[in-house]
């Protein structure tokens, strides 16, 4: 009988994970290099679907104590993907601070500058020595010379960036906000395929709010208020300006939260998916 890949990928979603990178791994905080590891790991605690950084204790230029308090994982923590897992799985929205492993939490102390429980050893034999490391906790990433935004990049996950002359209708409340047969559709891993169009394709009023939100696939997003029925609703829509390289087809083009619009494409509905966006 033949597996479904990607629910061979998603079973060991409840465990501890890791995977070996031969990158050369940084962290600079305050224009000081805290971290510089050839031996670093990417782990993923259980029910996280982003990793992060760990290396040995030796390659990281700070101070580690234990932490006041090692709050406990919450079973019900995280949101709902149900392509991905029954459980609710632990996104980049849910902060570091939540382990779902066993392990105590240690505090940096980097000259003046104090990191409570932004590191954390796990009690698992196999990551003996490693610390895993809070990514938001450092001013700047890097593998090897190139600069490592959002989190660290996954090396089973990737884009692609097709051109279609599919057509794509986007609506919400019964009135029609954009429709297009020119769209660049981005398919990512474990994510719903996203539909990003021209512009001028889009009827709807667009104005720019301060929300930005940031790929480590894709690079900084800028979100749009979208005019529905003469109101606005905020954030409904985002743009790349300047994307990566890897996401350059898209630059400028508009896509829509397809969480919270009806869409259509070559006129069949196209379900809602369900993902850490819907509810935002």
């Amino acid at each position: 009988m033949s597996t479904l890949l990607q629910a061979a990928l998603t079973s060991a979603l409840p465990s501890l994970r890791h995977q070996p990178t031969g990158k050369r791994i940084r962290a600079v905080l305050a224009g000081r290099t805290v971290v510089d590891s050839t031996r670093a790991l990417q782990v993923w605690e259980p029910r996280r679907v982003v990793g992060v950084w760990a290396v040995p204790q030796s390659d990281i230029d700070a101070d580690l104590t234990p932490a006041d308090d090692n709050p406990s994982g919450d079973p019900a923590a995280g949101q709902a993907m149900p392509e991905i897992s029954e459980r609710p799985v632990l996104d980049p929205s849910i902060p570091f601070e939540v382990h779902t492993a066993e392990g105590s939490a240690v505090n940096l102390t980097v000259g003046d500058d104090s990191l409570p429980g932004r590191g954390f050893r796990p009690a698992d034999p196999d990551l003996h020595g490693y610390v895993l490391l809070d990514f938001a906790a450092f001013d700047e990433w890097w593998e090897e010379d190139v600069r490592n935004v959002g989190h660290p990049r996954d090396p089973f996950h990737r884009i692609d960036v097709l051109p279609s002359s599919r057509t794509v209708c986007v609506a919400r409340d019964g009135e029609v906000l954009a429709e297009s047969s020119r769209p660049m559709l981005l398919f990512e891993t474990m994510l719903p395929t996203r539909f990003y169009l021209p512009k001028d394709d889009v009827r709807a009023e667009l104005t720019p709010t301060t929300t930005t939100s940031t790929c480590a696939y894709k690079g900084h997003a800028s979100y749009y208020a979208v005019s529905v029925g003469g109101k606005a609703v905020p954030d409904l829509a985002w743009t790349y300006l300047d994307p990566l390289p890897e996401a350059a087809a898209v630059t400028g083009l508009v896509c829509f939260f397809d969480e919270r619009v009806d869409l259509t494409l070559d006129g069949v509905p196209v379900t809602r998916p369900v993902t850490p966006w819907s509810r935002r």
